[in-house]
């Protein structure tokens, strides 16, 4: 038992440079999303929020679908209509800012403290 706590703790060690690294790949891509949603914004003069679904329908349409079909095909159709497309609704600086905050929290490197008990 001990054996395998140990291996996962230095496997943490490991990916949590990687997962750090990958959090600020996702708070870069919030950041993009949130420039183009602004300048966006002041052209129009009213407040616009480009969608997650919306930003991969102009990046990659053919993969879109494709998601669905899996998706719906390897899972039960509701899948797609009460969770995905929920998710797809939801502004990208959002989606991308949450999860790599959320990430780069959990690949933070912690403090050593010392306690020191008479």
């Amino acid at each position: 038992m001990n054996a395998l706590l140990g291996l996962l703790a230095g496997l943490g060690r490991l990916l949590a440079p990687m997962a750090r690294l990958l959090a600020g790949l996702l708070l870069l891509i919030a950041v993009v999303a949130a420039v183009y949603d602004a300048t966006r914004t002041m052209s129009a003069n009213s407040l616009v929020m480009t969608s997650l679904g919306e930003h991969w329908s102009k990046l990659a349409p053919a993969s879109l679908g494709t998601a669905q079909a899996a998706v719906q095909r390897y899972a039960h159709p509701v899948v797609w209509t009460s969770l995905v497309h929920a998710l797809l609704l939801v502004p990208a600086w959002l989606f991308f800012g949450g999860l790599g905050i959320l990430l780069a929290v959990v690949a933070r490197q912690r403090r050593r403290v010392n306690v020191f008990a008479n």
